[in-house]
């Protein structure tokens, strides 16, 4: 791919996710969009570039889009936002939210792995939940991404990653080289195709949002937009889960942090009050 090329491309990724893309990768963009090229017909990349150009076709421009912002995940990354949405967030939610549903997003999920870590831990603490209603939903940016989600259907390499042994065993079936999610774990969770960059304000409040390691990939005010939407979504007593090397510190005062919790982020009272 020319350099000319390349823009064209971090333009149109940028325009609709937000993502930046590194103009000196040039590798990982084009390893990533010659399956798109191929699938789509092109006998080079630099022919699908020339056809965006002339055509602007909005779903092939979504084809290179999503083959360029699917994230990396794994099961239960990093452990302790896990660990603390199980011990801490989990108890309090199930003792305050008695009359209403508990409603936990993760937000660009990729191929599901973290709302399925949450699924697992809402089974295996449901006995603790005091009868509570929890709704669990995943979201992503990317079809592709999503469909896989929903399918369950993991490598060897991708159960080995961060994935118990245990929960392995208890919610896995082996089909030939692939592993499957159980369906009573899959049907736990409800998915749709959710632009970060849109209006949210239709999706209602959640108790709970997770929404891990994407923000990097944003431009300061891109983060700034997002980081304000996410907290408006957010109740009073809420919270906000994000990467643990992500802070909204010195790029909104909508959210502050939960103190002593790496990550975890609640609304801010004072720029409630302000916007008020």
């Amino acid at each position: 791919m020319t350099s000319d090329d390349i823009e064209v491309v971090r333009q149109l990724v940028h325009a609709r996710s937000g993502v930046v893309i590194d103009p000196g990768k040039a590798y990982p963009i084009e390893t990533r969009l010659a399956p798109v090229a191929r699938r789509e017909g092109f006998e080079s990349l630099a022919d699908l570039v020339q056809a965006i150009r002339i055509h602007r076709n909005d779903r092939l421009i979504w084809a290179v889009v999503e083959a360029l912002t699917v994230g990396e995940t794994s099961f239960f990354r990093d452990g302790a936002p896990f660990e603390h949405f199980r011990d801490e967030i989990l108890p309090v939610l199930a003792g305050t939210r008695r009359e209403r549903t508990i409603r936990v997003w993760s937000a660009a999920c990729s191929t599901g792995q973290e709302p399925y870590s949450l699924a697992m831990i809402l089974d295996d603490e449901r006995s603790k939940l005091q009868g509570a209603r929890i709704e669990l939903f995943g979201s992503d940016l990317s079809e592709w991404a999503l469909e896989k989600a929903q399918s369950g259907v993991y490598n060897q390499f991708e159960v080995q990653r961060g994935l118990p042994i245990r929960l392995l065993v208890r919610h896995f079936d082996k089909i030939d080289e692939m592993w499957r999610l159980s369906p009573r774990i899959r049907q736990m969770v409800r998915w749709r195709r959710i632009n970060l960059l849109a209006d949210l304000r239709a999706l209602g409040q959640f108790d709970v949002i997770f929404c891990r390691n994407a923000l990097s990939t944003f431009d300061a005010a891109t983060r700034q937009r997002v980081l304000e939407q996410l907290a408006r979504a957010l109740p009073d007593d809420g919270w906000l889960v994000l990467g643990l090397d992500e802070t909204v510190v010195g790029v909104t005062d909508a959210l502050r942090p939960a103190p002593g919790r790496r990550g975890v982020y609640r609304p801010n009272p004072a720029h409630r009050a302000a916007a008020a």
